[in-house]
């Protein structure tokens, strides 16, 4: 038992510190995930959905925290119990989005490892496994350091947590892992090649025959039934190939100007994933900068999901000498975690990415 409590302290801890800091790196993205599953389709508990933010970065300093609280042996008791009570509650969590089809991804490992429902709930399994082997042998959860040196160390992953934490969401995540990180193209992202894996798809027809209903199943070939067609339901066995980009787009009101936009050798999108919340000394900031960045032979855009009456308006409001695209909202939030955010591309590649508190520093 003794051997089993050491190397499930140190598989629990190390799990819970990676998972947690990589969710530390990108505390809007792991909101965003809190926010789909607080939502009426999911929980329907829309009440916390301005809490977000909040909640997702205590329950991130709190998984990495805890991670080196059992390494360490700081407070066992406690740190065991919180384990405990933590993996219930995404044990529960997975296993419902998996079950009723809720959530495509967890965000358990952000947009690092991506991983289906049911991958989520196996993972929570094993972890719960192992967290049950540390409650049981409790016992054997000892301070590795003196009392002085692992208060401090805990003490110091608690503050560095959270200055870490308030860190990127100031500036933006030090690991770009999304599809639109800087040195990516876009275009090449979009791409399927007619050579990628096709879904596969299972198609179940139900037929009226003498007056009973039966179900036949095709790979999505009608059958060849004698009798009444009543309706099919489709199921995806294999998604295939997903290219990591799929919805970007730059429209207008009357066309697709995606492939003419990503087509400028210097291109400056200003991204502001909803206007009437994005932080106003930001906003304050980009007259100056899009009118540089103009002057220096770039074009200029905005790129939001906001209607007609908010982009006139902050358009006007702030003197801006540039015209505002559609883009659908969580592809915005996905490009650049800052409203505004600045993405600067050449050919669709991205050149350069910028939160607004960053502005002044980027070299055009």
């Amino acid at each position: 038992m003794k051997y089993l409590v050491h190397l499930s302290r140190i598989f629990v801890g190390i799990l819970f510190i990676i998972s947690g800091f990589i969710k530390l790196n990108d505390p809007l993205g792991f909101s965003y995930k809190l926010q789909e599953y607080f939502g009426v389709d999911v929980l329907n508990m829309e009440f916390l959905i301005p809490y977000a933010l909040g909640i997702s970065i205590i329950v991130v300093v709190f998984e990495v925290v805890l991670g080196v609280f059992l390494l360490v042996g700081y407070k066992p008791k406690f740190t065991v119990w919180s384990l405990l009570a933590m993996i219930v509650f995404f044990t529960f969590l997975t296993f419902y989005s998996a079950y009723f089809d809720k959530v495509k991804d967890c965000g358990c490992f952000g947009d690092a490892l991506k991983l289906t429902p049911w991958e989520s709930f196996t993972k929570d399994i094993v972890l719960l496994f192992f967290i049950l082997i540390l409650f049981f042998g409790i016992k054997h959860i000892k301070p590795i350091f003196s009392k002085l040196p692992t208060s401090i160390i805990a003490l110091l992953s608690f503050v560095l947590s959270l200055w870490f934490g308030y860190h990127v969401l100031m500036h933006l995540p030090s690991i770009d892992f999304r599809a639109y990180k800087i040195g990516a193209n876009i275009q090449e992202g979009m791409i399927v090649s007619e050579n990628a894996p096709k879904p596969i798809l299972e198609y179940t027809w139900t037929f009226n025959v003498n007056d009973e209903e039966q179900e036949f199943v095709t790979n999505g070939s009608y059958p060849s039934v004698d009798g009444e067609y009543v309706g099919v339901e489709t199921k995806t066995i294999d998604e295939g190939y997903i290219p990591p980009i799929q919805d970007f787009s730059i429209e207008s009101d009357d066309e697709d100007l995606t492939s003419y936009f990503l087509e400028k050798d210097k291109l400056v999108i200003v991204a502001m994933y909803a206007i009437s919340t994005s932080e106003s000394e930001g906003v304050a900031k980009l007259k100056t900068f899009t009118d540089s960045a103009i002057k220096n032979g770039y074009t200029v855009i905005g790129l939001t999901s906001s209607g007609s009456d908010d982009k006139a308006q902050i358009k006007a409001g702030y003197n801006l000498n540039f015209d505002f695209y559609l883009c659908d909202e969580k592809v915005i939030k996905t490009v650049v975690r800052a409203n505004p955010g600045i993405v600067i591309l050449n050919k669709g590649t991205v050149i350069n990415k910028s939160h607004w508190n960053d502005i002044d520093d980027i070299a055009l």
